[in-house]
């Protein structure tokens, strides 16, 4: 079986809150978000990952842990082998290019004072992409690429529509010519006219280039038109992870048969009245135990409000984290 592209193994991550005065007098622990509780998740050579969840899943937080913008605290994340966290010097300059992040907010994420020339002229010259004379040239060849005119090198980001600045966040990821490509809700500061345009360009520039996506979307319409595999999150957890059409044809895991059954539908004949998940998400300062589901489940019993359920197999390709169905071996 080939080694996976790149991994996370029993990642976690918290934020914690500042203690007030009265809080350090009366010795009260400091309290945290946890955002990431024990995430596992492997993504393969070529292959488009769309992970799935509601707001304030840790999709994001996990997206960030993935190109080391933010330090795990615990577990690891491991590219090409090699554990990220004790890369340092060359190396650590040498994975930033080779895993790059796309930023959900293309109004924030480009510098305004500098033309899209020096947005893309800056990646190129600080890892050493190409000599001085032909990063002009390189510049051309990358708004070629994400199809924009030859004239917008020398404008800056405000003269844009958002579409376009999130071609130009495109084009500055794919100056380093990375392997990955780490796309953070790529599409859903734009309008939806636009949405298919980009969707459609990175696509046809992964099918061109080579590339492995890890797609965050709450989109799960979006997520089922690009994706290869999907992994579904619930409160910093991966509760489920099958291939797409798998995934969405025959859901294991009660969390993401709720995602499916609140998702809106077009056709009125196939709209459901059923509840999909009661109650409210959990505080994710105060988690539940054992099953993080097992308040929302309509389907919980003893044992899910005292026992984690593992990720287990459930078909080819296919593990959710559930104790209402029997495990099958996993091969």
């Amino acid at each position: 079986m080939t080694e996976p592209l790149l991994r996370a193994i029993d990642v976690s991550k918290d934020f914690a809150f500042s203690r007030s005065l009265l809080d350090v007098v009366r010795s009260k622990p400091a309290k945290a978000v946890h955002a990431l509780n024990g995430v596992s998740l492997d993504v393969k050579r070529g292959e488009t990952l769309g992970i799935v969840g509601e707001s304030g899943c840790g999709k994001s937080t996990l997206a960030r842990c993935l190109v080391r913008l933010h330090e795990c605290d615990g577990g690891r994340v491991v590219f090409n082998g090699t554990d990220i966290s004790k890369l340092s010097g060359a190396d650590r300059r040498a994975f930033n290019a080779r895993v790059q992040m796309i930023f959900q907010d293309p109004y924030s994420s480009l510098n305004p004072r500098m033309t899209v020339r020096q947005i893309l002229s800056e990646a190129l010259r600080v890892h050493k992409m190409r000599p001085a004379d032909q990063i002009d040239a390189r510049v051309a060849e990358l708004l070629d690429l994400v199809r924009l005119p030859q004239d917008a090198a020398d404008r800056h980001p405000h003269a844009f529509s958002g579409g376009q600045r999130q071609r130009i966040g495109i084009a500055r990821a794919l100056a380093v010519e990375p392997e990955v490509l780490v796309a953070d809700e790529l599409v859903s500061a734009l309008d939806v006219s636009v949405q298919a345009q980009v969707v459609n360009l990175l696509l046809e520039l992964q099918d061109r280039l080579s590339l492995t996506v890890v797609f965050v979307a709450h989109d799960l319409r979006l997520v089922r038109h690009i994706s290869h595999r999907v992994a579904v999150m619930y409160l910093g957890k991966v509760v489920e992870v099958a291939p797409t059409e798998a995934l969405f044809s025959n859901p294991r895991h009660p969390y993401t048969q709720a995602l499916l059954a609140a998702a809106p539908e077009v056709d009125p004949t196939r709209r459901t009245r059923r509840v999909a998940a009661k109650g409210e998400l959990p505080s994710p300062i105060d988690l539940p135990t054992g099953c993080l589901f097992h308040t929302r489940c309509p389907h919980a019993f003893d044992r899910c409000q005292s026992d984690v359920p593992p990720l287990t197999s459930r078909g080819p390709g296919h593990i959710a984290a559930c104790h209402l169905l029997q495990p099958e071996p996993l091969t």
